[in-house]
């Protein structure tokens, strides 16, 4: 049977809310059921990611020369910045190399639900570090030194294999993806924006998972013969945004009572659930400041302040400079000025019973369409310039003189520059309007009368369009 004649036989859109069930269609949910599912995705990624690792390594140090640096930071980004997150939310975790194989040597197997005893201490990840703080520092030290990491494929190999190992150590000692939940710095910023994804997955009636959750199976959580318990240590009967799911399907292969759906909805749903919180408000403002920097390092033209984020010339000390002015300006200075905005936001507004900081915590949550607009739109100008590199590295990826696919004289060459403000204003205007429509759904959230909650966003979107004026001053001049 043809994949056109299935999907012929699946039943008809149903529209619910606002949202279509994809797992109508009996040849998807067949597919995502399927125990080998996941690792149909990881395979061709861990090869990859194999690949990447020994090019940094033992490859050129010519960083537009190596597959690594180009690989992952021209192509990889750009489709997890311009696609996955925008359109897949979590998708990627669905196929990451990096957790494989500690999960694997975690379950002791590698497609099927074995039932056996993970081979882990099994300790539970402690309370205080039960939030994306650790992530939130995590990138942030990634970022401080991004563009030796960018550069440098030795770095990049190194930072990976790194990142592997971590993982597979955390796999060993803590229950299920501690990895992923909890220190992963990519992991962190995913989970931010895929709030703005129209993919989700969700239980269908939460009152039937209640109701089976007093048969105490829970077969979601604790796992069965068809599948393993949530990796990820969520409850898909009350998950309610994307934030914290992998996507990985096991919930879909464990349910006895198929009341979990794969749907698609409208863009942004997610950033409309009343869930405010302080670690997520400073990923926020880390992923916003983060595009700022790197959009004035990279692509900016002053090649002082590049030299010394690159420690040009082995100068420690301006280096030291730019990581403290990072710091600064990500930890201290941004959050400071939302703050100041959120407190004349409530003295506009006169609001009663309304603290400041609840105010801070909820407005920081308008950085995400705008942050993930500035990162699109830097991304495209990277693309755009440095794309070229990808036909020689495919042809000679350790940067060793070898033409596998006659491609390796490829010359570069900027595409289409000349479209690059066509793409990036509009990408800008459409982050910094979603920004604002969020402020004033959070002023809502917060402020009962409509009028004093319309003057209340007023400071905040005043300064997201100074912000957003700023990038385009950027980009465009």
């Amino acid at each position: 049977m043809t994949l056109a004649t299935e999907l012929r036989r699946g039943p008809g859109i149903d529209v619910k809310d606002g949202r279509i069930d994809l797992l109508r269609w009996p040849l998807l949910k067949r597919i995502l059921t399927h125990r080998a599912f996941q690792f149909a995705l990881i395979l061709p990624t861990l090869f990859f990611f194999v690949l990447i690792i020994l090019t940094g390594l033992f490859g050129t140090p010519v960083g537009n020369a190596n597959f690594a640096i180009i690989s992952v930071w021209i192509v990889w980004w750009a489709l997890l910045i311009m696609l996955l997150i925008p359109l897949g939310g979590r998708l990627w975790c669905t196929m990451c190399p990096i957790p494989a194989v500690g999960e694997w040597v975690q379950r002791r197997s590698v497609v099927s639900a074995s039932g056996r005893r993970p081979l882990s201490l099994g300790w539970e990840w402690p309370k205080p570090l039960r939030n994306i703080w650790v992530q939130n520092f995590a990138f942030l030290a990634v970022a401080a030194f991004s563009v030796i990491i960018l550069t440098r494929p030795l770095v990049t190999g190194a930072l990976l294999l790194g990142f592997m190992l971590v993982a597979l150590g955390l796999f060993l000692l803590y229950q299920r993806r501690a990895f992923c939940r909890y220190v992963c710095p990519v992991s962190g910023f995913i989970g931010l924006y895929s709030g703005v994804a129209p993919l989700e997955l969700r239980a269908a009636d939460p009152d039937v998972c209640l109701a089976h959750c007093g048969t105490r199976a829970k077969e979601c959580i604790k796992g069965s013969a068809q599948g393993f318990g949530c990796p990820w240590m969520e409850y898909p009967g009350t998950l309610d945004r994307n934030a914290y799911c992998g996507l990985c399907s096991e919930c879909l292969k464990t349910c006895p009572q198929a009341n979990l759906g794969l749907y698609l909805r409208p863009f942004g749903a997610d950033l409309a659930v009343p869930k405010r919180r302080l670690d997520e408000a400073y990923k926020g403002f880390i992923m916003l400041t983060a595009a700022v920097f790197y959009s004035v390092v990279m692509l900016g033209p002053w090649g002082q302040i590049k030299d010394w984020a690159n420690l040009g010339d082995g100068e420690l000390l301006p280096f030291l400079g730019y990581v403290a002015l990072m710091a600064a300006f990500t930890l201290v200075l941004v959050p400071g000025v939302f703050y100041a905005a959120s407190w004349l936001a409530k003295r506009l507004s006169a609001a009663r019973g309304v603290s400041v900081r609840r105010l801070f915590v909820a407005f920081a949550y308008t950085t995400v369409p705008l942050g993930l607009a500035a990162w699109i739109a830097f991304s495209l100008s990277f693309l755009f310039t440095n794309g070229s590199y990808v036909l020689p590295v495919l042809s000679d990826p350790f940067g060793w003189g070898w033409n596998l696919f006659g491609t390796a004289n490829h010359e570069w060459t900027p595409y289409m520059p000349q479209l690059l403000p066509y793409l990036q204003v509009p990408v800008l205007a459409v982050g910094l309007a979603l920004s604002v429509v969020l402020g004033h759904q959070i002023a809502r959230e917060n402020i009962s009368d409509h009028a004093r909650a319309r003057r209340s966003v007023i400071p905040v979107a005043a300064l997201l369009t100074l912000l957003t004026l700023g990038l385009l001053w950027l980009y465009i001049g």
